[in-house]
Formats: structure tokens, sequence, C-alpha cells
């Protein structure tokens, strides 16, 4: 095998994106540092120069997918109203999963080998910033905005979990999955509707992120 002269930087996310496929497929204790340097065609010192051991790559490629996701997060509960902030970030989070399904698979299922942030610093983040909406719709609605917080975890956790199940369960689609779970957090069930469709602004946020292939 003719071996590709890279730069530095390049030969390091070259290596990032090799092991975030076998970690993957095989999981932290599956991959070792041999198959990362064979995919990647460099011997396996060229692999520990620039990350030290297994748990170095790892870490970078856990990294580098909080980074993308936490901006889709970030980006998607920023604007408009609360329902369509609500909908947007979990239509965003969906398309996360449906466009970077590997990423998502090693944040969830054993991200902890990891030394750098895990998946549940992002839903740390992503519950301050729902709370924060929250608590100033609560203030229009003359309820007790103290308690956002806890509403926060619940729908966070509610996004997080029904996303999971969506991983391995492709069979529903995207759309149906986002509005079922936007019925539950902005209805509640005692006021489910029957047939729950997102709003046509969602809709247009579908378009856009799979356009831009998040």
């Amino acid at each position: 095998m003719v071996r590709k002269r890279m730069r530095g930087p390049q030969r390091r996310q070259q290596l990032i994106e090799v092991g975030r496929t076998l970690f993957a497929q095989r999981g932290f204790d599956g991959t070792s540092m041999e198959e990362i340097a064979a995919q990647a065609g460099v011997s396996k010192p060229v692999v520990y120069e620039h990350f030290g051991d297994k748990s170095g790559v790892y870490a970078a490629v856990v990294e580098q997918e909080l980074v993308g996701l936490e901006r889709v997060i970030r980006e998607s509960l920023t604007r408009g109203r609360a329902k369509k902030r609500v909908e947007t970030a979990v239509i965003a989070l969906l398309t996360y999963i449906e466009q970077d399904t590997e990423g998502f698979q090693i944040l969830v299922r054993d991200a902890s080998k990891g030394n750098g942030s895990t998946y549940a610093t992002l839903l740390n983040t992503a519950v301050e910033e729902l709370s924060h909406i929250l608590a100033a719709n609560f203030e229009r609605n003359k309820l007790d905005a103290s308690t956002a917080i806890l509403y926060g975890q619940a729908l966070v956790g509610m996004v997080s979990m029904t996303a999971q199940w969506w991983l391995d369960n492709r069979d529903v689609d995207k759309s149906t999955v986002a509005a079922h779970i936007v019925n539950l957090c902005w209805n509640g069930l005692a006021a489910l509707e029957a047939e729950p469709e997102l709003s046509d602004h969602t809709q247009k946020v579908i378009e856009v992120l799979e356009k831009e292939g998040i």
C-alpha cells in the first residue's frame, strides 16, 4: 500500500475519521490501535504520536462530535417562539442522528471511555438553554418560573431517550417522531392532539437541515 503523504493536521483528522468509523462499528473495547493504523495506511507509532493512546483517539472523536451537535442544538434554540424552538431543536437532533449515525452511536453508547466532554455535558447545556426559554414562557403565563429547570430536565431527558430509541427503530419516519415528541412536550398527556403535525416553519427547517447536511 502506498502511504499518502499528509500534513500533521490532515493526518490527525484522517485518523479521527478512521477511528470514528471503527468505534461506531465495534465500540471502544473492540477497536485496536493496530486497526486504526492499518485502516489509515500508517504505522502504529504515527497514531501514538498524534493521540498518545487509544483513549486519546476516542476523546478526539467524541469532542469533534460534541462540538458539531452542540452547535446544531444551540442554533435551533435561538430563534422563534417557544414552541417553534422546541420543534426545531427536536428535528435538528433527529436530523443529526439520520445524517451522522456513527457519531451519535459513539456519543450515546460508550462515550465515557474518552477523556474529554461527554454526551451528558451536552445534555446539561441543552437543559440550561431550554430552561431559559421555558422560564420566560412561564412568566408570561403567570406560572412559577423557578420550576423551569425541572421541566427543562424532564423534556431534554425525554427527547434524548426517544432519540436513542429512534437510532434503532428507523421504520418510524423522522417527522412523525418529532411531531409526537413535541406533542407530548408542548400539550402534555391531558391535551394530546389526535394527529399531531409539525408546523410549516419546522417543515422548512427540515428542508434546510437536510440540504446543508448537518
